[in-house]
């Protein structure tokens, strides 16, 4: 029990679950941490990216190619990835966001103006000629 005026919920840790349990599938909303054991990087990838969900992950290890697995391109799809960290959901300076079902998009961080613009490509021609592809000339 926490004394003091206010309500608050305690954070949980919960152990021994299959990667499956309704209670891991479901976006809970609450400070709930699942503790999730594997026999190796490939069932945790597994693990991780089949839930719908995909705010953030941490993985556990001190196998330097587990890491740079983890964190790269076939490793983790969360929008926030954790290596011996415990996933908190706001680290920090980094752009704050999920993936999947939990949402796209960035808060905080050097990626946050990015949501408010939509990127395109222009090019102005100034002068009284029409510009051709480089290299190309009619005579």
């Amino acid at each position: 029990k926490i004394d003091r005026p206010g309500n608050y919920v305690e954070p949980t840790i919960i152990s021994g679950l299959k990667h499956d349990a309704p209670i891991v599938l479901k976006e809970t909303f609450v400070p709930i941490v699942y503790a999730v054991k594997f026999s190796n990087i490939d069932e945790a990838f597994k693990i991780n990216n089949e839930v719908k969900q995909g705010l953030s992950s941490s993985l556990f290890t001190k196998d330097m190619n587990a890491v740079f697995r983890w964190m790269g391109p076939k490793g983790s799809d969360c929008g926030i990835v954790n290596v011996n960290i415990p996933t908190n959901g706001a680290e920090i300076g980094g752009a704050f966001g999920g993936e999947k079902q939990t949402g796209g998009g960035r808060e905080s961080g050097s990626d946050a103006w990015k949501q408010y613009m939509r990127r395109s490509t222009c090019t102005i021609n100034y002068s009284a000629e029409l510009p051709l592809a480089q290299g190309i000339k009619f005579e």
